[in-house]
């Protein structure tokens, strides 16, 4: 797949299929962009598990922190990688030695490795690299015009209307 640009079907279908989320780089510094992103999708009603092993056993927006991928008790949709482009062909390696492998790997904006995306999508996963899901739920539900940014989305639907500081969404999610 070319990396360089998504069509919006390809970055909705993710952002609509996903139910819960393996933030590898997940920080507890409420001024960290993983931190920001973290607290974003929770509102959206997306389950965030935080991987951090400087911070396992701790909590992170009352979510408990895993050290590993593999530590984690409960089936994850989609991984999304807040680290260097360098770390992620051992973040790939981690995520394909998994049992019950993922459906994406998210990489994080300036986050992109060329080889490692064909590894991940060679083993069936979805791949985004140089992207935010924050942003692009917010382009996607038009939140992000609220601020006067060209979404590039025209539609003629209604916004749903949801819970949370920032409240349209693109979906309904479960309460």
């Amino acid at each position: 797949m070319n990396h360089d640009k998504y069509e919006d079907a390809y970055i909705a279908g993710i952002l609509h299929s996903v139910e819960t989320i393996a933030m590898v780089g997940a920080s507890p510094k409420d001024v960290r962009p993983s931190f920001i992103v973290m607290k974003y999708l929770l509102a959206k009603g997306y389950k965030v598990t935080p991987i951090n092993p400087g911070h396992a056993g701790k909590e992170i927006l009352g979510q408990t922190v895993f050290g590993h991928l593999s530590d984690v008790p409960h089936h994850i949709d989609m991984i999304e990688v807040f680290r260097g482009s360098s770390a992620l062909p051992g973040i790939v390696d981690e995520v394909l030695a998994l049992k019950d492998r993922p459906d994406v790997l998210w990489a994080q904006l300036t986050v992109r490795n060329d080889e490692a995306a064909e590894r991940a999508e060679a083993a069936g996963m979805k791949v985004v690299m140089n992207r935010c899901p924050k942003i692009e739920y917010g382009r996607l539900s038009g939140e992000i015009g609220w601020n006067g940014v060209n979404s590039r989305v025209i539609s003629a639907k209604k916004p749903v209307l949801q819970r949370g500081y920032q409240a349209l969404g693109i979906r309904v999610r479960p309460k």
